[in-house]
């Protein structure tokens, strides 16, 4: 925040020129620096920030410990539930994105038919695996770079 001060002007002299050219020289003109805007041995005044404050008292009140170890404690209850919620929903939901026993073992060389897309290839070979995870695995197996197949492309696939 930048506070102006338009108080009264710091030149002794407001009707003097401050930028008069020096006698002697000619051609050349200097600016001259505006005299002391106090008398030598005065004290600065002080105008403030500028910036309010309160003035009701302000007293650090030292944490106990009590409160510390209380803190401690809901902290610790939160993280316990939060992993039980996690681990009883994957449970329930059936959800394990990193199981591979949900996918078949055996692989097996399949074509592609024609309208068909990588997400319906491995719906046919592996209908009761996870599609995603099928579909991970044979763009692993065969190096694909994106889930784009043509027709009649022959791909290695966990069947099952």
């Amino acid at each position: 925040m930048t506070l102006i001060y338009a108080g009264p002007s710091r030149t002794p002299n407001a009707s003097r020129m401050i930028h008069e050219p020096r006698s002697g020289r000619p051609g050349l003109a200097r600016p001259r620096r505006p005299g002391p805007s106090r008398p030598a041995g005065t004290p600065l005044r002080y105008y403030g920030t500028g910036v309010a404050m309160s003035t009701a008292p302000h007293r650090r009140r030292p944490v106990t410990v009590a409160t510390t170890i209380g803190l401690a404690l809901a902290a610790g209850l939160i993280t316990l539930w939060l992993g039980l919620v996690a681990q009883f929903g994957e449970l329930f939901n059936g959800d394990s994105a990193d199981s591979p026993a949900q996918l078949p073992n055996r692989l097996a060389v399949v074509r592609v038919e024609p309208g068909e897309s990588l997400q319906d290839v491995a719906v046919r070979v592996a209908p009761g695996a996870p599609v995603r995870q099928v579909v991970d695995r044979i763009r692993a197996l065969n190096a694909l770079d994106s889930s784009t197949v043509a027709s009649g492309q022959t791909l290695i696939a966990p069947v099952g």
